[in-house]
């Protein structure tokens, strides 16, 4: 298959890496001067568009989105899908998928989980938002870079779907966090405290697979001083997006919209910027409460 890549960075240059591997003829453009094997790289993304089955765009946000698509869609074949994997607000998705299907394309709004690991890893987990036609196009490409692809419903699904989860990642790790620290605080061994936790009620993705804190659990970036596997400012930006279609929806979320404000605390005001999302832990090691 014919395929356009936009977007070459952390995520998007080793699925397309995987997928020019996979004996996929890949095409690709970045604002970065960038190279990735297997990858002919273009001047423009409109260039990589041209003649492909399926353009795939992995983008930092729903404005950027949008003005590429101004340039990919005229540039593509009736019948091609694009196929967005970026993780943006929902309305944008929303926007690009109706610009897309009157210009003749198929559209999925994709966003992912499993981080940069998972993207070189070929492991990714897709949550898929379209028409059954446009899943059905792209799922051998998400097979490719990933383990799982689930579709969600109709556009703009995936991008819901991946809000919402990762509001319950954010709120589940602070909660987390401030665990381990009223631990430390009462005297209570971590390990002990994350052999109870672990077995029982409190039992959780944050504390069982990503333990924020070092030395407990299985390996994770609270081993290697809190460099980020999910940085603390993409946590931030996606609950806000979270909060953003929470206001469109009026949906009362009061729990995401304080993990948005603890995690923008942090993140502008606590130099957590930089580092992963997990690193609440020695945020609230050293405070008190007030």
């Amino acid at each position: 298959m014919k395929i356009g890549f936009i977007g070459l960075g952390n995520m998007g240059g080793p699925m397309a890496a995987n997928l020019a591997k996979a004996g996929h003829q890949v095409v690709g453009f970045d604002m970065a001067d960038v190279a990735i094997d297997g990858v002919a790289m273009v001047a423009s993304g409109a260039e990589a568009a041209v003649g492909a089955e399926v353009v795939i765009t992995m983008l930092p946000n729903g404005q950027i989105l949008r003005a590429v698509a101004d340039q990919l869609i005229p540039a593509m074949a009736d019948g091609a899908a694009l196929v967005d994997c970026s993780t943006v607000d929902v309305d944008s998705a929303r926007a690009v998928a109706d610009q897309a299907i009157k210009g003749g394309l198929l559209f999925v709004d994709a966003p992912v989980s499993g981080g940069v690991g998972g993207a070189a890893g070929g492991s990714l987990t897709f949550m898929a938002g379209g028409s059954a036609e446009a899943f059905a196009k792209a799922e051998p490409l998400f097979d490719v870079m990933g383990q799982k692809a689930v579709h969600c419903g109709e556009a703009g699904a995936g991008q819901s779907a991946k809000i919402c989860n990762n509001m319950i990642l954010g709120v589940t790790m602070i909660a987390t966090c401030e665990a381990f620290a009223l631990a430390d605080k009462l005297g209570l061994d971590r390990q002990k405290m994350y052999d109870v936790v672990s077995t029982s009620s409190g039992y959780s993705w944050t504390m069982n697979a990503y333990c924020p804190a070092p030395g407990v659990g299985p390996q994770s970036p609270a081993d290697n001083d809190y460099q980020p596997g999910f940085a603390a400012e993409l946590m931030l930006k996606d609950l806000r997006l979270s909060q953003q279609a929470a206001e469109s929806a009026d949906a009362d979320t009061p729990m995401g919209q304080l993990a948005q404000a603890l995690y923008a605390q942090f993140v502008d005001d606590e130099n957590g910027n930089g580092m992963d999302f997990s690193a609440m832990l020695p945020r609230f090691e050293k405070r008190t409460r007030t």
